[in-house]
């Protein structure tokens, strides 16, 4: 008898915790949510927290906050994320320079790979690569054509050493097989003001950044940098027409402390897809010609992953330092 209850007893605590975190998971968020965002108001990765934080906001009943903590490319916000109880408190809004930085940064404080659970994807944003208009080139093959005559003497600026804008550009370096100069600024604002001046000649750079310039003619586009064309430019080709296998993008989804509750995670993930297939929501994300990232959070890990061994290749070839 007395080992019966003992047995019994055994099963009730091994059950107690699941059962725990089920509960938990069931009146989560019981306070205000954090989302972590590593770059200032106002850039394309706030807009994008900002809109699903008030999303979140509205679904879960609880404040979700967006936190700007800017500085060294994202890794100041990602650590405070780190370095936060796993409870689904304090989350991260996870991007392209996160995959970038593993391997640009030789010294980090964590191993985002392993120190960030993924919970969902939410956009991939295009590139455009765009030209002054005085440029040569008005194509892809001329710009290589030109590039090749010219070493070193076209300007390619970027937001940035390690960001998007940079790496896209060493990828198109390094699989046609052209040297062009690098100069780099601090954002993308200045960039395409300085494009526009004539001062630089190329850039690639996010198309919610550039697509009003292109439009106005200010600009001119060479090619989207995705897989796909994109329906806001739908004349424009992409590169991988010209040099197939080419593809770079911006990405952004939420992360959470490493060993946050999966059923945390879940709940989070759910409700995040739900948002991608609200039409407004939906449509203030695909404003600037991206597209959506729905899916599981093993689907949004396998995004990271590719992108951290996809950009490891091209910072390690191009030699690129912080």
């Amino acid at each position: 008898m007395l080992s019966r209850r003992l047995l019994l007893a055994s099963i009730a605590l091994s059950v107690l915790p699941v059962t725990s975190r089920v509960a938990q998971a069931q009146i989560y968020p019981t306070r205000p949510v954090r989302l972590i965002v590593g770059f200032t108001p106002g850039s394309a990765p706030d807009i994008v927290a900002r809109l699903m934080a008030q999303w979140l906001s509205e679904r879960l009943g609880q404040q979700f906050l967006v936190e700007n903590r800017g500085g060294a490319g994202g890794n100041i916000g990602t650590e405070v994320v780190v370095r936060a109880p796993p409870d689904g408190y304090t989350l991260l809004l996870v991007g392209a320079p996160n995959a970038i930085n593993a391997t640009l940064y030789e010294k980090l404080s964590f191993n985002f790979i392993r120190d960030i659970t993924p919970v969902a994807g939410i956009t991939r944003e295009r590139l455009v690569a765009v030209v002054h208009p005085s440029f040569p080139a008005k194509t892809v093959p001329e710009l290589i054509v030109y590039a090749k005559a010219n070493p070193r003497k076209v300007t390619m600026a970027s937001a940035g050493n390690g960001s998007s804008t940079h790496v896209s550009g060493e990828l198109f370096k390094m699989m046609a097989g052209i040297d062009m100069i690098h100069v780099p600024y601090r954002g993308g604002g200045q960039v395409m003001a300085d494009l526009i001046a004539g001062q630089v000649q190329l850039t690639f750079m996010g198309l919610p950044v550039a697509i009003e310039h292109i439009r106005s003619g200010k600009v001119r586009a060479l090619a989207v940098t995705t897989a796909t064309r994109t329906d806001v430019l739908p004349d424009i080709p992409i590169v991988g027409d010209f040099l197939p296998g080419y593809e770079a993008s911006a990405f952004w989804g939420v992360g959470a402390p490493r060993n946050t509750p999966a059923e945390i995670v879940d709940k989070l993930n759910k409700e995040i897809n739900t948002g991608l297939s609200d039409p407004t929501l939906r449509g203030r994300l695909l404003d600037g010609g991206g597209a959506l990232l729905a899916g599981s959070p093993a689907d949004f890990g396998k995004v990271i992953a590719d992108e951290t061994e996809k950009w490891a290749k091209v910072v390690k070839f191009a030699g690129i330092r912080p």
